[in-house]
């Protein structure tokens, strides 16, 4: 004879039982892939040269939509190729974080920019490279307005090499005060600087937004943070 054996859980937690399991998964899950206390991102996934964002994509050039170890990546030739989106998502915020997953190629020229982002008023942020035979180190950039006294701040460091023909995930974190730089969650350099909010304007892939310094490589994704995001919620390549 098979008895059924009288459960002493309140009959409320029982059927809520699912309902609970399923926001405690989810909690879970969202902390796992926003990066734990950091805020949600917004992700542009460069896998097409129609919407990126949400955004309509200007095209410059030719870059090719392209298959890499089982995702699709825009491939820029380094020599006329570039895409523009009219939205910068970190306009308004007093501290962000910019990352992005990009892989230079062996053969590029010595000094590209792969990020521009700029506002109606000429405050900017730019991601760039230089290179050489030993490899290529990261160019993090900010400025926060035209006038001829304001130079603004550069992070570079040609001491901090990193083989090309990788992939790998770069950011430039401001926290309202300083800006630092990274290599696969990795610090390579910080200043102070007075810079922003910035406004809302153009971004720029493969290309400084004047048409010049051309990227040769892949990008792949690129998150904004609406907040200085922790060291431990970097993305990283390795």
């Amino acid at each position: 004879m098979v008895t059924k054996r009288r459960s002493n859980t309140p009959s409320w937690l029982l059927r809520n039982w699912t309902a609970l399991w399923r926001l405690a998964a989810a909690a879970l899950l969202g902390s796992a892939f926003l990066g734990g206390a950091a805020g949600a991102a917004e992700i542009w996934r460069t896998d097409n040269l129609q919407r990126v964002g949400g955004e309509p994509v200007k095209v410059v050039g030719a870059p090719v939509v392209a298959g890499d170890g089982g995702t699709t990546v825009l491939v820029f030739d380094g020599v006329d190729d570039g895409i523009f989106l009219d939205r910068i998502p970190i306009a308004g915020a007093s501290a962000f974080t910019v990352e992005m997953l990009f892989l230079p190629a062996a053969d590029g020229k010595p000094e590209q920019r792969f990020f521009h982002m700029q506002d109606e008023q000429g405050r900017r942020g730019l991601l760039e490279l230089r290179s050489d035979e030993r490899g290529w180190w990261l160019d993090a950039y900010l400025r926060h307005s035209l006038d001829a006294a304001d130079r603004g701040l550069v992070l570079i460091d040609p001491k901090q090499p990193h083989p090309l023909g990788r992939w790998y995930w770069v950011a430039m974190r401001y926290d309202g005060k300083r800006l630092t730089s990274f290599v696969d969650g990795v610090k390579q350099l910080e200043g102070a600087y007075v810079f922003g909010p910035i406004g809302q304007g153009k971004v720029s892939l493969g290309v400084r937004q004047t048409l010049v310094s051309w990227f040769k490589g892949s990008i792949r994704e690129v998150r904004f943070h609406r907040e200085a995001i922790p060291d431990s919620a970097l993305q990283r390549a390795r």
